[in-house]
This record gives C-alpha cells, structure tokens and sequence, in this order.
C-alpha cells in the first residue's frame, strides 16, 4: 500500500487555505498551522463594541476561485456563503471634491467619463480593449501556472514583449487616457496590490478588464464570514488545524525539508512543506542550518517591497448614507506621493485612501442604526524607520481631520469604537518583512519568474503560495498560487 504523504501547511491567508484544500482533495494528509488564534491571516476579522471589521481585503474578484475550494469536495457553496455583486464598485473623489462612480454599467460610466473629458470616452473603450488582450495571456494562461524553471519564462517573452509589459500601468493608461483625474483612477489598481502605479508592470492592467468580466463583490457577514466557511469546509474534509503556535524554525537536510519546530520546542516531521508565509522572512530567518548561495542571496538583497499600511477601523453613532460601499480618494500630489512612500519613505500631510463600508450593503456589521468603516492610508514600510508607536495616534488625527475636510463631516463627533493599525503590526503579527502591506512589489523584475518561485529554489520539498510568490498579492493572486501547486508531485 502506498504511504501517504504528509503535508504541513504553515499560514492561514486564503493562499494557505486555499493550498491546504487542494492538495486533501489530491489525498494528501495536511495539516495547517496559524500563529493566531484564529485563521485568515490579513483576512483575520477584528470586533469591537458591537462593530465587526474586517481586518484586510474587502474587495471580492473573481469569486469562482472561491467557489471551486467547495466543489473540489462536491459541497455547494451557496451552503456556506453568500457572495454578492456591487453595482456600484468605487466610488472616486478627486481633490476637488468632484466625484466619479465606477462600477457595473457601462453606459452610465462612459456618460460620466464623457462629461469629464470628451475624448477620453473612446479612450477607456479601447483601454478595456487592450486590457483584455492583457487579461487573456497575463491571468488566464499564466497565473496559475509555474515559472520555476527559466525556459518557461522564455517561452513567454514574445507575448509579454507584444503586450509592453515592460511598462508602467501609468503609461500604459495613458496612451488611451488624457484627463489627470481619470489617469489616476484607472490606475488605482497596483495600489490594491502593493504596487505603485508609475512603476508597476502593466501586466497589472489586467485588472480593469478582469473586473469588467466577473465585477466586484461583497461576502455578506464581511469577508472574514469566508475564511469562517472554509475553516468548516477543511474541518468536515479531515484537515488537521493548529491554532495559536507559531513556526520558529525550518530544518533541513540533504536539500530536504525534515521537519518543523514550533514554540515550546514541539516538532513535527513533514513529507513537503508549504509556506503561505512572507518568503524573505521565511528564508532569512526560519530555515536552519541557513543555506549559503551566492546568487539567491544577491538576489534576496535587491528586493524592492511593498507599501505599509496604516488603516484605521472606526465605528460611528451615525449612519454616512452618502458614503457608497467603498470609495477611493485620490490627492493632488499624486505622483509626488507615491515617490515620497516607495523611494524617499516619508509621510505626506496629503496622502490618498481607501474607505470601505461594509454596512451600506450589510447592516449587520455594525450595532442597528450605527454605521462600521475603515479607512487604508498607504504609507511607507518599515525600511523608513518611522516610531509608529510614537506617530500612530497622531497619524489618526490626520487621518480623521481628512475625513471629515473630503467625505464625512464633523466624523470625530460621532467616533465611538475605533482600533488602528500600522506597518509594525504586519512586521510583528503576520511576519511581513519590513511591515510591507503585500510583501515584495509587482514590479516586472519582481514578477513571474523573477518572484519567489512556487516551488522553493533552495529545497526540493519546500512550497510558497500567498502574496510574495508568483503570480502575486490580491485575494484571485493568492487563490492562483495555490492553483499552481497543482502542476507538482508534491
């Protein structure tokens, strides 16, 4: 009888998750282990006074990679979830105050962006265009596949070179978009994903078009409702899941992953391993005895990473009716702000932000009559060296008096629960490296093949699926990471 192999997953995000679900339903033995005491990693949900936030992602793509994890076990999601689409998916304010809805109706958006700007009506049909060729190779026939080995990588070139994913997503937008306004909102997406517009592959326009496809939608009872069903769908399929310890070390011989250490000195011995942790931080400072070469560590020591995050969770005695469910603010200093986060990481009295709420489509977030936000302020990572624990709280105040100067009037009287976090929660509590929001930036040197591979270049047994391996951050990235393990003998 041929022995089954045992398989530990270390990290609980939907790329773990998803991982840890694939491969039972390939017939491996798994076993998940979270350092929290509760499952979803930046998906995790956090309460208080009545308020449910969740604590990461908010915006739902491409829900079937959701819905196959249920039919992988011939389950019907709709038993476990409800997933909802949003008509209108954000809602722009410029720093003018003037706004801009986009979302599902295509007409009612291009009588907007014609009122904007004449020309650039025809300009964003011939960007969705040219965001679908991107789609059709950059997400449908290579984001779940492996780019591990260089030859394959070389196989894409020519396409890659056809689509000019050597340039920015800002170019690229640009050769169809002339208004400012509406050059900045088109090329809001490499900000959802760790990315700075002026520099992120245009791979990443992808995006425009694959929302287009599949819309954007909500999970009621909040994206952490998800992670909830899929912890009872990997406990109903016989998924072991530890809570509450954490992974301290990697050991390993002979190329081979032997077994893990976790606190309290308890190992377990693996078959193959898989990390839905930030791969630096897993190469630099759990594998043991650590693994001298050259190359990979030149390489490991040129990464450019992601944005930190400061978002702010707040509850207010009354409701913002006017507020849509989520909305995007984008500053004057647009580019000038980027710069000053990726490049120079300094703070800026004028940032941009995302506002998310959850209970203009689903009440029961918040206490009845009350209303549930938060509010995400890209900010430099922890490279910067700002003391977060000394600014933190007047960074809130900042982010409040913006608020209330751009969206929601006198909001500090009506705050009554709040929590925030910055860049060191995601360095201390989920094991970022440098408190990065997405962990290393999408980038084209930092994609595909040149990203942290699937299948570990060091250790023949040791796997990656989540935000910093290929094919990259965003709940449809991390889901196709665990996809790609598909294509091992793991």
């Amino acid at each position: 009888m041929k022995n089954i192999k045992n398989v530990v997953v270390i990290g609980s995000g939907f790329g773990g998750i998803a991982a840890a679900l694939r491969l039972k339903s390939r017939g491996y033995e798994v076993t998940l282990i979270e350092k929290q005491n509760d499952l979803g990693g930046r998906a995790r949900v956090f309460k208080k006074d009545g308020y449910i936030f969740d604590a990461g992602p908010t915006v739902i793509t491409a829900p079937h990679l959701i819905y196959e994890l249920f039919e992988l076990f011939k389950k019907n999601y709709d038993d476990y979830i409800k997933i909802i689409p949003l008509k209108i998916w954000y809602q722009f304010i410029f720093d003018d105050l003037s706004k801009l809805n986009y979302g599902e109706n295509l007409e009612e958006l291009l009588r907007d962006i014609k009122k904007i700007n004449k020309k650039d009506k025809d300009g964003f049909e011939k960007l969705l265009v040219e965001s679908k060729k991107i789609f059709n190779i950059g997400f449908l026939k290579l984001a779940d596949k492996p780019f591990h080995q260089a030859w394959y990588m070389i196989k894409q070139i020519p396409a890659l070179i056809k689509l000019k994913s050597y340039n920015s997503v800002y170019d690229f937008v640009s050769r169809y978009i002339r208004n400012d306004k509406l050059r900045k909102a088109f090329t809001i997406h490499p900000l959802l994903v760790g990315g700075n517009p002026y520099s992120t592959t245009s791979i990443y326009a992808l995006i425009l078009f694959l929302e287009r496809k599949w819309g954007v939608h909500y999970s009621m009872g909040g994206t952490g409702n998800i992670i909830n069903a899929l912890e009872k769908l990997m406990q109903e399929v016989g998924i072991k899941i530890i809570k509450g310890k954490e992974v301290l070390k990697i050991n390993h011989k002979n190329k081979n992953v032997k077994s893990i250490i976790l606190e309290n000195n308890i190992e377990i011995k693996v078959d193959s391993l898989v990390c839905n942790a930030d791969p630096p931080k897993v190469y630099d400072e759990l594998i043991y005895p650590k693994i001298q070469n050259k190359l990979f560590k030149l390489k490991c020591n040129r990464l450019k990473y992601s944005m930190g995050l400061y978002v702010f969770y707040f509850g207010t005695k009354k409701k913002y009716e006017n507020i849509e469910h989520h909305t995007i603010y984008l500053g004057k200093s647009h580019r000038k702000l980027l710069n000053k986060i990726f490049y120079t990481k300094e703070l800026d009295d004028d940032f941009s932000y995302y506002l998310h709420r959850p209970s203009a489509t689903d009440p029961d977030m918040a206490p009845a009559g009350k209303d549930c936000f938060y509010v995400l302020v890209p900010v430099p990572n922890n490279q910067s060296k700002i003391n977060w624990k000394s600014q933190g709280y007047d960074f809130k105040k900042k982010v409040i008096k913006k608020l209330e100067e751009t969206s929601m009037p006198k909001l500090s009287k009506y705050i009554e629960a709040e929590i925030f976090i910055s860049p060191d929660y995601f360095e201390e509590k989920l094991n970022t490296k440098h408190g990065s929001g997405f962990s290393i930036e999408p980038i084209f040197t930092q994609s595909a093949y040149f990203r942290f591979h699937n299948k570990s270049e060091l250790l023949n047994n040791l796997y990656f699926v989540g935000a910093g391996a290929h094919p990259g951050a965003g709940i449809p990235g991390v889901l196709s990471s665990a996809k790609v393990l598909d294509h091992f003998e793991i």
